[in-house]
């Protein structure tokens, strides 16, 4: 009976307890977005020249608003982005009624839908299950040697995180990889290794297509609205090699940190592992899968040449896998539309920003002819880098890449692609916390990491990355 009653009182104090917690983060929140409102609106006053007009000002203070919730997460990032359109839409249509729609259309802008259709790819290879093949596939092929294996998963999952979500693509390897760790022990070097070296492929891989992180998109959606196409082969052939540097620099690195002395590991569990197909599919819809994701690919890669823009191709996905009943109704639930929502709104902000000339307002306090432009560069990306480990590198690429196309448009001896691009590809370079990325949540989520487990990768990447991302950025336009 007293064991009983112990128990029950202590199911109901666990009960007091989280409703607290829940009740002290909600205050806690509430008291963060009052104070983003207010230090906003003091900035907005004392930052606004007298010569600004109602529109510009109320753009002012939208885009410092936002940042201050950006940073705080007193409301989630995606409904940061609603709250923008909301708020330029009400009031650009009392200053600027012939313009307030364009914010709307935003949802319906190319990058929109080039997003899209990279999730219906990931969501169709997760119900069919062709990641999980490629997966098996490949690991067949690493051998036994644990740098190779290292490598190889570090390999896997940048190259699913090009065409998925760095998120789904970690949680995926991450489970996947999940006997190994077990078998390990938490504190063996390899599994360290494992679970660091994962993430992180994961947030650099996606710096190789448009379609495999937000920075990527925010800053083609921002050259677009100043007249500069992106081609998907242009920007693959600026962020793959920048990537694969990055990760075998960061697989040798991680071989020095992390001595890892087994000289054999078997994975041959891994391929007598059963594939999770969902029992709705046929083998046929799975070939059909493939048929489709192959198209998709080979019309993004040669848009230039057939004419097909990018956004046009997504539909062959979106039609194809709603069609032949690969996905359904539900499967739409289950992507990941809170993206679509922030990039949204992050797109709304930079076309604001920039036709209420907030940017050319900035650059007029730096004597730009004074810069040396590299260093310029270099500056962008450090201060990309920084902003990215503190608050969303959505919401970061989204503030600086409208300010750097200004500046590129005042140095017209250099392109104007080299700072947007530059600004993307160093916001995928910011795995200093556990929070920094979601693949890094993921991977602190299993217990067998602290926080300072990251501090070495995101060190070096955080100050590899951009120092490499501007060599080649500048060396592939200057030449």
């Amino acid at each position: 009976m007293y064991q009983d009653s112990r128990r029950y009182s202590k199911k109901i104090i666990n009960k007091i307890n989280q409703q607290l917690s829940e009740k002290l983060r909600w205050q806690s929140r509430s008291l963060q977005f009052v104070l983003s409102f207010l230090i906003a609106s003091g900035l907005t006053y004392l930052i606004k020249d007298s010569s600004f007009t109602e529109a510009q000002s109320s753009v002012l203070f939208i885009l410092l608003f936002a940042i201050g919730l950006w940073v705080t997460e007193a409301i989630p990032p995606f409904a940061v982005g609603i709250l923008i359109i909301g708020y330029l839409v009400f009031t650009m249509s009392n200053v600027e009624t012939e313009n307030a729609n364009q914010y709307l259309q935003t949802w319906s802008d190319s990058v929109i839908w080039l997003f899209l259709g990279g999730f219906f790819i990931a969501e169709a290879m997760k119900k069919t299950a062709l990641d999980q093949s490629l997966l098996k596939v490949i690991v067949g092929k690493l051998g036994e040697q644990p740098k190779y294996i290292l490598l190889g998963l570090m390999l896997i999952t940048a190259f699913l995180s090009m065409l998925m979500s760095n998120t789904a693509t970690t949680a995926m390897m991450i489970a996947s990889i999940t006997p190994i760790t077990l078998s390990l022990g938490k504190e063996a070097p390899l599994t360290k290794a494992l679970l660091i070296g994962i993430p992180t492929a994961a947030a650099i891989g996606g710096m190789g297509t448009i379609i495999g992180s937000a920075p990527n998109a925010i800053a083609v959606g921002a050259l677009e609205g100043v007249g500069i196409k992106i081609s998907f082969l242009e920007w693959m052939l600026v962020g793959i090699p920048v990537s694969v540097v990055l990760i075998f620099t960061f697989w040798v690195a991680l071989q020095k940190k992390y001595r890892i002395k087994r000289k054999s590991l078997d994975l041959s569990f891994l391929q007598k592992t059963k594939l999770e197909i969902d029992e709705s599919i046929s083998n046929t819809q799975v070939r059909v899968t493939m048929i489709i994701i192959l198209t998709s690919l080979l019309f993004w890669l040669t848009s230039q040449w057939t004419g097909i823009p990018v956004s046009a191709v997504s539909g062959i996905p979106i039609v194809g896998f709603t069609m032949f009943g690969i996905l359904d109704a539900d499967d739409m639930r289950k992507l990941p539309w809170d993206t679509l929502m922030l990039v949204a709104g992050g797109l709304a902000l930079g076309l604001a920003v920039q036709q209420q000339g907030l940017t050319d307002y900035f650059i007029t306090f730096i004597a730009i002819e004074d810069l040396n432009f590299y260093v310029l560069a270099i500056v962008f990306a450090f201060i990309t880098v920084i902003f990215s480990n503190i608050m969303s590198n959505t919401a970061t690429t989204t503030i600086m890449v409208p300010l750097a196309i200004s500046f590129m448009a005042l140095i017209p001896d250099q392109s104007p692609k080299i700072v947007p691009f530059v600004i993307a590809l160093s916001a995928s370079c910011a795995l200093l916390l556990p929070v920094s990325t979601p693949p890094n949540a993921i991977a602190f989520s299993t217990g067998n990491l602290d926080q300072s487990d990251f501090r070495y990768g995101g060190i070096l990447i955080g100050i590899l990355g951009p120092i490499l991302v501007c060599l080649w950025v500048v060396l592939v336009y200057f030449f």
